[in-house]
């Protein structure tokens, strides 16, 4: 199997785990051959602890002979601009999610990629990890019947409190929806399907934070986006979801998600990791019981997504975190604001497959 050549753009809070598991677990399957970023000195970190070139502008990584798949992990509002010129020059490129801040900037970004003949993968690759492959497996398998409906939560107090440098959370392409939803939603459409329509309401409950982290304490930041978001999907397979992401609550006893079936129910694991635990409650049983992970990859595999997409180019296959179905995701979350600005529903344009279950 040919290794295919990552050029990395945007060494920031999340690189550290790329670059980890890009030059250790899947080192024999893909290969990271450049690196970049606007502030020169994460990148000269990376060549220094990793031995990767660094290529000091963006466009010169992009068009490097040495680069077949980019790596765009910018801040969210960039990744339209670094996508859109990674596709014009006829690279593959996966993204950090979203896929884009705008509807319109993602359709463009796919229409280029198809004209090319390039892939467009995206984060997140959480849903093929060990705990929610294995959620999947027990769905497939009929565990709990027929999907019914489905909840997922996602609620804390923000990241002003612990991010070196909070400020895009609360800036367009940003939010409790657009930063986790991505996690939450990917999981339950690999699990559920697509969804066909969703209604919303949305608020932004405080119109500044203050940052209490270093290095930026005591800086006050203007919020752009709302910051409580609770949404309702019909999936097409006629199940019920309900999902609120916040930013403003300070602590609760929610799970992550649950679904439930005609037979049963099963609590699937923190999406925004990649193991468990994974417990089910069958029909007239009288307990939970945890169910052993049957899948691989149980630990922070984060890369995973970008390895199967560089394996599926090469051997001429679907690959699972798709360009499709992040769009589908981006979709999704619009629509929630959609609705709860018109106070209508929202009826989705798009649609996507699950993702072929990981078998490696």
């Amino acid at each position: 199997m040919s290794v295919q050549r990552i050029g990395i753009v945007g060494i920031g809070n999340i690189s550290g785990i790329y670059l980890k598991n890009l030059n250790g677990m899947f080192g024999k399957r893909v290969k990271v051959t450049a690196v970049t970023d606007l502030i020169h000195e994460r990148a000269a970190k990376a060549n220094a602890d990793y031995g990767i070139p660094h290529i000091k502008k963006t466009e010169d990584l992009i068009n490097s002979p040495d680069v077949d798949i980019v790596l765009n992990i910018t801040e969210p509002y960039n990744h339209y601009g670094v996508s859109l010129a990674t596709v014009k020059a006829g690279k593959h490129i996966y993204t950090e999610k979203p896929v884009c801040a705008e509807r319109a900037e993602a359709q463009e970004v796919l229409k280029i990629a198809a004209e090319k003949k390039v892939r467009v993968g995206n984060a997140p690759d959480t849903f093929l990890g060990a705990g929610i492959q294995t959620c999947r497996k027990l769905l497939d398998d009929g565990w709990i019947g027929k999907p019914v409906a489905a909840v997922a939560f996602m609620v804390g107090r923000g990241h002003e409190s612990w991010h070196p440098g909070p400020e895009f959370y609360y800036k367009k392409g940003g939010g409790p929806m657009f930063d986790m939803g991505p996690y939450y939603l990917t999981a339950l459409v690999n699990l559920i399907g697509p969804v066909a329509r969703v209604s919303g309401s949305t608020k932004k409950t405080f119109e500044t934070r203050t940052i209490t982290s270093e290095p930026l304490y005591g800086k006050i930041i203007n919020v752009e986006v709302p910051t409580h978001i609770a949404g309702i999907m019909d999936f097409a397979n006629g199940a019920v979801g309900t999902i609120i992401t916040s930013f403003d609550v300070y602590s609760h006893t929610l799970p992550c998600i649950e679904i439930y079936g005609s037979d049963g129910t099963l609590r699937v694991p923190d999406p925004n990791t990649f193991g468990g635990p994974v417990y089910v409650r069958r029909f007239r049983e009288e307990k939970w019981s945890e169910i052993p992970l049957l899948k691989n990859y149980p630990d922070n595999s984060r890369g995973l997504g970008l390895t199967d997409m560089a394996e599926a180019i090469t051997e001429g296959r679907p690959h699972r975190a798709s360009g499709e179905l992040a769009y589908h995701v981006l979709e999704i979350m619009h629509g929630f604001h959609d609705a709860s600005a018109s106070g209508q529903y929202y009826n989705l344009k798009s649609t996507c497959s699950r993702p072929e279950p990981l078998d490696k």
